[in-house]
This record gives structure tokens, sequence and C-alpha cells, in this order.
């Protein structure tokens, strides 16, 4: 007040809004923050109600504003060398290349990966979220967490959030168990098998894959064939495309190999079938 008074300031509106609001009790200040109007109640406009009204509509499935348009094309399968990844680097919205150099396959450590497929944001945070429980288990524990029980964690996390868009591929190798590949899915499905393909262009992948994939394979036919389903892929489905990415996992780790443009091969492909 003291300053009030030496810098002679006057009473204004906003002083005896501020004044009114003392001689109230004590009723706290309500911030009106303004939103785009939206189908889904991110937030509740009646002010008085209870918590367990909040609790039970917080419970309900609720539509998103805008359908999540989206492709890729994703694939690991198991051989006696270890796992195969690979997958196609676009991201697309609707019908837009939102970018691409994606990168679809992400490392957890250095015998865990997982091939990601739907919202891209979703994708990084729960890879984050893994990584992060992951590396407290072994801070606690002295020791990895199992690939099974990686899997069957992840599963129980994306229970509870069904609305998310995801599909997650783990392609992993254990020293002690041997490789194993398992697919979850956003509402927590759980499932292992030895080969697995996910996303809008995984019925082209399937058709190279199924009638090519066995146990005897060595690297080079392994690392080709996995290559040639993601190439196949990009150019039957929309919204996969521009390169490739290839992991070869095994006991000692994972190796990642050179990125490479499918366009290329493609333009090489078409000017030979005219020369023919």
């Amino acid at each position: 007040m003291a300053l009030q008074d030496v810098s002679g300031f006057q009473d204004t509106p906003m002083s005896h809004r501020f004044k009114s609001s003392e001689r109230d009790g004590g009723v706290p200040l309500h911030f009106f923050i303004p939103t785009p109007q939206s189908s889904v109640p991110f937030r509740c406009d009646n002010r008085h109600t209870s918590l367990s009204s909040l609790s039970t509509s917080s419970s309900l499935p609720t539509r998103r504003p805008f359908p999540l348009s989206h492709g890729t094309t994703t694939l690991a399968f198991v051989f006696q060398g270890g796992v195969i990844a690979a997958a196609d680097t676009r991201a697309s919205c609707s019908g837009l290349v939102a970018c691409p150099t994606a990168q679809k396959i992400l490392p957890i450590h250095s015998h865990l990966l997982v091939t990601t497929s739907g919202s891209g944001a979703d994708c990084m945070l729960w890879e984050r979220i893994l990584a992060r429980e992951i590396r407290l288990y072994q801070l606690r524990h002295g020791r990895r967490l199992s690939i099974t029980g990686s899997a069957k964690l992840l599963s129980h996390m994306l229970t509870r959030h069904a609305v998310t868009d995801m599909d997650l591929t783990r392609s992993p190798v254990s020293d002690r168990c041997g490789p194993k590949l398992f697919y979850v899915c956003s509402d927590g499905t759980r499932l292992q098998g030895e080969l697995f393909s996910v996303g809008s262009g995984s019925p082209y992948a399937y058709g190279v894959l199924d009638g090519e994939v066995r146990w005897s394979l060595n690297e080079e036919e392994a690392i080709s064939l996995a290559r040639e389903a993601v190439y196949r892929a990009t150019h039957r489905d929309a919204y996969s495309g521009n390169c490739v990415d290839l992991f070869h996992i095994t006991a000692q780790g994972y190796c990642r190999r050179d990125r490479e443009d499918l366009r290329e091969e493609k333009q090489i492909e078409d000017r030979g079938d005219y020369l023919c």
C-alpha cells in the first residue's frame, strides 16, 4: 500500500474487483481457458461435478475428433542366424507424405528392437516408456528383463490405453532362450510367432514372405528376402515407400545395415523391362 501511495496509483475497476473478491470469504478464483470445441470431453464444463462422476465418465470410451489415416510396412522373422527386422521409412498423414526418412525400427537395448506401426507420436511415447521401465528393472535387480517379460509388460501397459493407435512387433534375441518374436497390439493383444508383418503394406509383404521364409536361410538370403518383401510392398501400397531399414539381431546384439533407397532400384528395374 505504501508503494501505491508513493506512485499515486488510483483506484481502477480492476482494483475494485480484487477488493470485492477479498471480501467474499476466500472463494478461489476460477480461470477460464478457451479451448476449441471438440467431441472429446477433455474438460468438464460443470465446475461442481463430483469426483465420482468424473471417474465414471473417464472410463467411458471416447470418439476421436478426427480419423488417424496412416500406413506403413514393417516385418520381422526368425531364422537360424537370429532375427531379421525391416521397415520402410515413409511417414504418411492421410494423403500426404509427412516424412520420407522416418525411423520405424527402434532399439530398446542391444538385444531388443521394436518395429512400430500406427500413430508415430504414440509409438515414440511407448517406446520411451518401455525403455525406461526395462532400464529401471535392470538397475533394481542387476539383470535385464527377459524378452517374454518385456512383451508382457508392454501388453499390460497398453491394455489401459485401448484408444492408442499402435502396433509393435518386437524383434529380440536372447542369449538364454534363443531368438523370440512377439506381436503386441494397442489393445493389449500379445502373440508369439516366427513371422510377423504389420501395416497397410503387410498383405503385399506376406505375399513374398510366406513362400520363402524358412529356418535354414543363411544371413544373405534372409536379408535379401526381407529387402525384397519391403520393396514389393512399397510399390503396391501408396502409404509405404522411400527407403528400407534392415536390422540383423544375433546373440551378440543387433547390427544395422545401411539405409537403401528403393526408388533407385525401381528405376533400374523399369529401365531393364523397357530394354527387354
